[in-house]
């Protein structure tokens, strides 16, 4: 924890210079950030050297399958208010990559670090962070992280006795499970689109109610929480009861929710809600996610959605028709290779909307769209999508891969 300034071994010291010698040559090389190699290099010399780096760190771990980088951003942002902060804000987020970007932040007080869902309680044993973020969980790469209450359960079991202050949203009823079996847990009722990955109950399975914004079991009486933060409107209510407005150059519901329970994590470390919340409007893209570019004479804004949860939450801030949308969809290691969970997405919501489809799996989206009734058009590539579209503005959604092709093609 902060305030133990015993230096580094002289092991992980080698571990640390070989791996930011790897991630240099592999940065050289092109082929990325070098983050990943460079810290499974590093880990491989010094197995314990997360633990090490993050000994003197007070540390914030975020998880969840939605909303896990931008959160990062906030809280980092936030935090940075009371010192100097070191986060794996390029999204590298399992042990190789928090390694990696802890080994580049020796002067830190505040290490914000986004975790995997798979990975958050073994990296939570190495960091002893002072306080966790869960978000929200749905289904995702069904083909690499299996159904989410078994993830729900992993995280109930490798939190259960955490010393750590749980920040958790109050409406979703698997982080709430999750979140339960820790005895220091701060509720925010940050909101939840998605609900059809918690229609059963995860601790018995009897049929969730859900009566307007409240949820409960009707078998066993595992019920919504009450929360002391929450989103409302355009405003964090803090456990005072004081509302405070959340200023974002991020769009939508979704990050005003990421809002919220980022400035309760900035309280844990002190750091007021305005205070906090003003320093998060200094955030305006994350990892490209937002970013608008000129392409080809339109204004293209691209936009990242993961699974039918982050899709949902995408529609809702796209600008109303007739604006084109582009939709690109791969199917890669990083992306789960299993496309089913395009059955799982509500395309009715772009009617009206014209529409190309790209990627490496536009088939697989395009046999979807005709069944939702849309219009649309496969397109070769993104040129081609985008020059048959007018000028103006283009909503362009991809998949994690189809994301970083996107962002290579038009230069961001």
């Amino acid at each position: 924890m902060a305030g133990n300034s015993d230096p580094l071994s002289p092991r992980a010291k080698l571990a640390v210079t070989a791996g930011k010698a790897v991630a240099a040559a592999s940065r050289a090389a092109g082929r990325g950030s070098g983050s990943v190699i460079g810290g499974r290099v590093a880990l491989k010399l010094d197995p314990d050297l997360l633990a090490r780096l993050a000994q003197n760190l007070d540390c914030v771990l975020v998880s969840a399958t939605n909303g896990k980088t931008t959160t990062t951003r906030l809280i980092a942002e936030a935090l940075r208010a009371a010192g100097p902060v070191v986060s794996n804000a390029l999204g590298a987020n399992m042990p190789a990559g928090i390694t990696s970007a802890l080994a580049g932040g020796s002067d830190s007080k505040f290490g914000v670090i986004e975790v995997d869902e798979k990975y958050l309680a073994g990296v939570a044993r190495d960091t002893d962070p002072k306080c966790i973020a869960l978000l929200n969980l749905s289904r995702d790469q069904l083909d690499r992280a299996a159904e989410t209450r078994m993830l729900a359960e992993n995280w109930r079991e490798g939190l259960a006795g955490s010393k750590a202050v749980i920040v958790a949203n109050a409406d979703d009823p698997l982080v709430v499970w999750a979140a339960s079996s820790s005895p220091n847990v701060i509720w925010v009722a940050a909101g939840q689109m998605w609900k059809d990955d918690a229609w059963s109950c995860p601790s018995c399975g009897g049929v969730m109610q859900r009566p307007g914004d409240d949820w409960f079991c009707g078998e066993c009486g595992f019920r919504r929480p009450t929360p002391s933060w929450a989103l409302s409107g355009d405003h964090v209510l803090d456990p005072h009861g004081s509302a405070w407005p959340i200023h974002l150059q991020l769009p939508g519901r979704a990050n005003k929710a990421n809002a919220a329970s980022s400035a309760a994590v900035a309280a844990v470390f002190g750091v007021p809600p305005q205070v906090a919340l003003e320093r998060m409007y200094q955030v305006q893209a994350v990892a490209g996610r937002y970013d608008v570019v000129q392409f080809e004479g339109r204004d293209l804004r691209l936009l990242l959605a993961k699974n039918p949860a982050g899709w949902l939450e995408t529609f809702s801030l796209i600008d109303p028709p007739p604006t084109p949308v582009i939709l690109s969809v791969n199917a890669r290691g990083a992306d789960g290779t299993d496309t089913s969970w395009l059955w799982d997405v509500d395309y009715t919501r772009l009617t009206g909307h014209p529409i190309c489809v790209v990627g490496d799996r536009k088939l697989d989206l395009a046999v979807r769209l005709e069944v939702a009734n849309q219009q649309f058009q496969v397109c070769e590539n993104l040129d081609q999508a985008v020059q048959l579209c007018p000028p103006g503005r283009i909503e362009v959604i991809a998949n994690y891969t189809a994301f970083q092709d996107l962002r290579r093609r038009v230069g961001n």
